[in-house]
């Protein structure tokens, strides 16, 4: 009983989180595919129609049921989903030969997540938009008021970020819930009215709307990927809710609900083509608009919270995975591991989501922007997914092929389509993710010279520790511990050189502590620590490597506990113990490795790191910093 309460619990949790973004796409999709006063617009005709919602219905069974529900999804990491997942098994595989091939496929992958970046800024705008768009059906006379409204709502949702989503979570599901019963009851009535919508259902409209018309049909694709925006939420919040519920979510309610609604939209434009300025809302009766809106505006702040949590996590991902600095990160949950806040990312969010809706001011305006993020991410991710399944699950090729073809030319058919959308918005979402990959390139490239030039000045540990056994006269002793940050156990810390060179002392007790990385979300704490003692038992210094996951928080206080029940004798009590770390000062030299454009890319993402002794949790009143200079 208790196991099957768990069950429901995360069910209603999916509802509510996962599914807002692609809930709430029948709110602009027909609507932007019939709009005719945007370029390539579909002529309004019997056949046009079903052969648009056949469309939409075959694009979302192939595109979510078969790619994400059916395939996608089953390649976690541990659990974990989302296109990091994918990366990190990319990363992780030994396939003679094929280190180009993994690599190639490892910065596609982290593109992939920079155009989620792009759609965490589009989404919030076009969601929020298109929702409170809907005042122009209900109350006409406050029209003029859509784009103050819009942006209160967004400067609203994003001031609320830092109290974390652990208290309004609890509404999600709720509210998702009434949203998908309500769009799917009008649009069933609209089908009882002109069942004659349903033939849509069959492919042969889909399939006779591409060949009769293939022009109009290609074009109209960059406007009918918007039904599966939000996928790849179904993959990357995999991990808080697991695959089963995920699924069944998505099998009912979600999907008979978007598909009654497009069907009903259809039905709508059939009887009435001026219908096509807003079918969503002329879909209602009279008495349901207003109070529609307001639940419409809802599920799209909802919509939204879920991308922006969405953007936190990847950006912890990435800066754990070395592809961006530490950023601060509060975490909003004593209780729910990832509800986290990350402020310079929030902030930077909602200054670009407000400059989208004044600068393109409607959903329609914005719908092929969001439309190229979309497919970008879609098809890099189905093209990682056939890599890892071929090589880490060993699928025949036969089979891989059989699946991979056909649904890599529709993810191409669509991200070709919007393609032909970059004078009207679509560049928007490239330039984005272009500009973030260069960061995180850069960043990594950065990273690594530094390292090597780190290396060089910090020399080698057992070499440092040798000199110590052989100082004369003897190195003096002071009482208590000290604990060393350090990158690596192979090189000795900047700030335990500099404590012996110049102040000619080091603590009675020293451990010099490095903090991993796994490729995988979380790492057990009875796996978490490994011990050293560099050669001498007797010495009192110790190297202890302490491994999080990847989607862990690297507390060094919380890993005392675990260090006091090893072999490690001296005192460990938090009053007999003191911090070092070493800081780098970086300055620009003529070392070769990265143009000068890119190095002053790295200086500036620099400047974002968060304070290590945070990032860590380090007490600041027993923490010494001591800092060093590097030429790259």
């Amino acid at each position: 009983m208790r196991r099957s309460g768990a069950q429901a619990a995360l069910m209603v949790g999916a509802l509510g989180v996962v599914f807002g973004d692609i809930g709430t796409s029948p709110l602009y999709t027909m609507q932007t595919v019939f709009n005719p006063s945007e370029p390539h617009s579909v002529p309004i005709a019997q056949a046009n129609v079903y052969g648009v919602v056949s469309l939409i219905f075959w694009s979302v069974m192939i595109v979510v049921t078969v790619t994400y529900v059916l395939l996608v999804m089953r390649a976690d990491n541990d659990g974990e989903g989302g296109i990091m997942a994918l990366i990190t098994l990319i990363g992780r595989l030994g396939t003679p030969g094929g280190r180009r091939m993994r690599l190639t496929l490892a910065a596609l992958g982290v593109f992939g997540a920079s155009l989620f970046f792009g759609d965490s800024m589009i989404t919030p705008a076009i969601s929020v938009l298109s929702s409170i768009e809907g005042v122009k059906v209900a109350a006409p006379s406050v029209s003029d008021l859509v784009l103050p409204i819009t942006a209160a709502i967004i400067v609203g949702l994003f001031l609320l970020q830092k109290l974390g989503t652990g208290t309004v979570g609890k509404l999600f599901g709720p509210v998702m819930g009434l949203w998908f019963t309500a769009i799917g009851a009008f649009g069933l009535r609209a089908v009882i009215e002109n069942p004659q919508i349903l033939k849509a259902l069959s492919p042969w409209y889909a399939l006779q709307f591409l060949t009769g018309h293939f022009t109009v049909a290609f074009f109209s694709l960059a406007a009918v990927v918007l039904a599966v925006t939000g996928a790849e939420a179904l993959y990357a919040d995999m991990g808080h809710f697991g695959r089963g519920p995920v699924t069944r979510m998505w099998l009912f309610p979600v999907l008979p609900a978007c598909v009654l609604s497009y069907l009903g939209q259809g039905a709508l434009v059939l009887r009435d083509p001026s219908a096509v300025s807003n079918p969503f809302f002329l879909l209602l009766p009279a008495w349901a608009r207003l109070p529609m809106v307001f639940l419409a505006a809802a599920a799209t702040v909802i919509a939204s919270q879920a991308v922006i949590s969405g953007a936190f996590s990847v950006t912890q991902q990435a800066a754990q995975l070395g592809y961006l600095p530490r950023l601060r990160i509060t975490h909003t949950s004593r209780e729910q591991i990832g509800q986290i806040y990350v402020p310079w990312i929030n902030w930077a969010l909602l200054a670009s989501v407000l400059a989208l809706v004044f600068t393109f001011k409607s959903s329609a305006a914005l719908a092929y922007a969001f439309g190229m993020a979309v497919t970008g991410t879609i098809t890099i991710t189905t093209l990682l997914y056939f890599y890892v399944a071929r090589h880490r699950y060993g699928t025949p090729m036969w089979l891989i092929l059989t699946g991979a073809v056909p649904l890599l030319i529709v993810d191409l058919l669509f991200f070709a389509a919007n393609l032909t959308k970059l004078p009207h918005g679509a560049w928007l979402p490239l330039l984005i993710g272009i500009a973030v990959y260069t960061v995180m390139a850069t960043w990594r490239k950065g990273r690594e010279l530094v390292s090597v030039q780190r290396a060089k000045d910090e020399g080698p540990l057992r070499e440092f520790v040798d000199r110590l056994h052989t100082a004369q006269p003897p190195l003096w002793r002071t009482p208590g511990t000290a604990i060393f940050l350090n990158r690596g156990k192979d090189t000795a810390p900047l700030a335990m050189r500099a404590n012996v060179e110049h102040n000619q002392v080091l603590h009675e007790h020293v451990l010099i502590m490095t903090i991993n990385t796994a490729h995988v979300p979380h790492v057990p704490p009875a796996e978490r620590l490994e011990i050293d003692d560099l050669g001498y038992q007797d010495d009192r210094i110790v190297h202890v490597t302490a491994t999080f996951g990847y989607m862990d928080t690297p507390d060094i206080p919380s890993l005392l506990p675990l260090i006091r029940h090893t072999e490690i004798d001296g005192p460990l009590e938090e009053s007999e113990i003191s911090y070092f770390l070493s800081t780098i000062a970086l300055s620009r030299g003529d070392h070769p490795g990265m143009s000068l454009w890119r190095k002053r890319l790295f200086f500036a993402t620099s400047r974002l790191t968060a304070d290590a002794a945070e990032y860590f949790h380090l007490p600041r009143e027993r923490t010494v910093i001591m800092g060093s200079r590097i030429e790259l």
